[in-house]
């Protein structure tokens, strides 16, 4: 099946699927903690706050406090490397899993209702 958008039924989608999560229950991130999340979520680990600096273009300090956040709702964890102390990986969470796939649903949802119209 191919689905295509327009410039502005893909904002419209961007815009309803991002009213819908700020109604919602679950936390309303900004947008690099949503690129941080997916990251660490959809990427092959494993990752560090260095790498995820780097994939994303930020600052390492932009990437902890997205991190603080992300560790802080449950979505991601940070493990300290028993190997180098130095390093910490960000690793992947149930809940942060089961965030994600509430919102690709809130997506494909709302993208099936677009196809429709």
């Amino acid at each position: 099946m191919s689905f295509e958008l327009d410039r502005v039924r893909a904002l419209d989608l961007w815009r309803n699927v991002t009213v819908m999560t700020v109604r919602g229950e679950e936390p309303d991130l900004t947008a690099r903690q949503l690129a941080v999340l997916m990251t660490v979520h959809l990427g092959a680990p494993p990752h560090t706050v260095r790498g995820l600096a780097a994939a994303l273009g930020v600052g390492k300090p932009a990437i902890t406090r997205a991190l603080d956040t992300l560790t802080r709702y449950g979505l991601v964890r940070r493990r300290r490397d028993e190997a180098d102390g130095r390093n910490v990986f960000v690793e992947r969470t149930v809940r942060g899993q089961e965030y994600l796939t509430s919102l690709g649903d809130m997506i494909s949802g709302r993208a099936a209702e677009l196809m429709a119209a």
